[in-house]
């Protein structure tokens, strides 16, 4: 089984996923660094919201993110391209040889440029998850119980869909009752890590079921 030349798309699904997003969010924050102008940052800590935003009254605590760049303008123009780079390699490149290092490396870069804090932790969650495209999952194999694995790969792909339209409401929510999501910080972090986790094993659990299913069939054939 440790030959066998795999290709599992529900793991590529979730590496190309996530990767979009930090970098759809990397943009994000590269947007609002450049409305600050080429002011210089009083450090390499930012907030990509410039005033008058404050980080103990927004949801999303204005964006914090690093950067090496002396200047606000230039670094989310930077920071916008990277992110674009991130965006096209997680849809397109991932799941080539190296794809998932490559995307982890492209995360780190866009971090030090102003992409965020939060992108780079779904831009690396894509990439240690690309680097898994081409694998036969042998780990978790072993480590799920077959009733585990088969309960998670019933779930797949809703668990990506929920996480998806989980993303979408804290936004709409944050929007519209700021005060509430700043309240349940830690409830909605705890929400986000649990639905990332959770879609991550549906995916494998999916394709470690797939494995299995395509040796069943080719010891049957033989």
């Amino acid at each position: 089984m440790g030959e066998m030349k795999v290709s599992n798309s529900a793991t590529r699904i979730v590496a190309s996923t996530f990767g979009i997003l930090a970098g759809l969010l990397g943009l994000e924050h590269g947007y609002f660094e450049t409305l600050q102008g080429n002011s210089a940052p009083g450090g390499i800590y930012i907030l990509a919201m410039g005033p008058p935003c404050q980080t103990t009254k927004a949801w999303h605590a204005c964006e914090p993110a690093m950067t090496i760049i002396p200047s606000y303008f230039i670094s989310g123009a930077v920071a916008i391209l990277v992110s674009c780079i991130v965006i096209i390699w997680a849809a397109a490149c991932v799941q080539r040889k190296h794809g998932g290092l490559i995307l982890i490396v492209l995360s780190i870069l866009q971090l030090i440029v102003g992409g965020g804090f939060i992108p780079v932790v779904f831009g690396i969650i894509a990439g240690i998850v690309g680097t898994r495209i081409h694998k036969p999952l042998t780990w978790w194999r072993n480590h799920l119980q077959v009733h585990t694995r088969s309960f998670l790969a019933v779930l797949w792909p809703w668990s990506l869909v929920v996480f998806m339209l989980w993303s979408s409401a804290e936004w709409i929510l944050g929007y519209y009752f700021n005060e509430l999501l700043l309240n349940l910080a830690l409830f909605t972090m705890l929400i986000t890590l649990g639905l990332v986790l959770l879609t991550v094993l549906t995916a494998f659990a999916h394709d470690i079921q797939r494995q299995a299913a395509s040796l069943q069939i080719i010891s049957l054939s033989g």
